[in-house]
C-alpha cells in the first residue's frame, strides 16, 4: 500500500529541525527501499516549511508508525501531519523521473476534495505526465473514497503548477515550493 505523508512545520521550529536533521535522515535511511519520493517544502522566504514522504508500506498501522515515530515529529518540529493512502499512477519513484523540465522549479501540489467514490478517472495519470515527478489520488483509509490529489511537479511557476489540478474537482488547491530530498 502506498501512503502520502506531509509533515508541516510548527512556526519557529527551524532550529529544532536543524538539530534533528541527522536523526531524520538516519530514520529515512531505514525506509530507502520503500520510498517513492521525499523532500522538503519551503516558505516564500526559502525556509523549510514541511517534509513530504511517499512510501510503499505494508498497511495503515505501518504508515502511522512511519509518520509519527519520525524523529522530527517526536521532537516537536511539526504542527500536523497529513497522512493518506495514495496510488502511484506513474508507477515510478522520483529517482526514475525522466527529467523533463529538470531546470524548472519543483512544487508540491495538493488538491483537497469532498469525498467521493473512486472511479476510473481517478486512476489515470494526466496526459502531460512527463513533467510529473509523482502523481496520484489521496484516498480514504479503505481506499474506496477519493479525498483529493497529491503531485510533485516541475513547472515554470506556481500558477502553472496550480493549473495541474482542476478547481472543479478540488475544493482547495495548495502549492508549495518543493525540492527532491535525501541525505546531502
Amino acid at each position: 500500500m502506498e501512503f502520502f505523508c506531509y509533515h508541516r512545520d510548527r512556526p519557529r521550529s527551524l532550529d529544532l529541525r536543524r538539530e534533528t536533521l541527522e536523526e531524520h535522515w538516519s530514520y529515512m535511511d531505514r525506509y530507502a527501499k520503500e520510498l517513492i519520493a521525499r523532500g522538503p517544502t519551503f516558505a516564500d522566504d526559502g525556509t523549510p516549511s514541511g517534509s513530504v514522504h511517499i512510501a510503499d508500506l505494508p498497511d495503515a498501522a505501518a504508515a502511522r508508525a512511519f509518520a509519527f515515530d519520525e524523529p522530527g515529529h517526536q521532537a516537536g518540529v511539526y504542527r500536523d501531519v497529513l497522512l493518506r493512502r495514495w496510488r502511484n499512477l506513474l508507477g515510478r519513484t522520483m529517482w526514475q523521473f525522466p527529467g523533463a523540465g529538470a531546470d524548472a522549479p519543483a512544487f508540491l501540489v495538493l488538491g483537497l476534495a469532498e469525498p467521493r467514490p473512486v472511479g476510473p478517472a481517478d486512476l489515470a495519470a494526466p496526459a502531460d505526465a512527463d513533467r510529473l515527478i509523482a502523481y496520484g489520488p489521496l484516498l480514504s483509509d479503505d481506499g474506496a473514497a477519493r479525498l483529493g490529489t497529491a503531485a510533485l511537479v516541475r513547472s515554470a511557476d506556481r500558477a502553472a503548477a496550480r493549473a495541474l489540478l482542476s478547481p472543479r474537482d478540488h475544493a482547495a488547491v495548495e502549492v508549495h515550493d518543493w525540492e527532491p530530498g535525501g541525505r546531502r
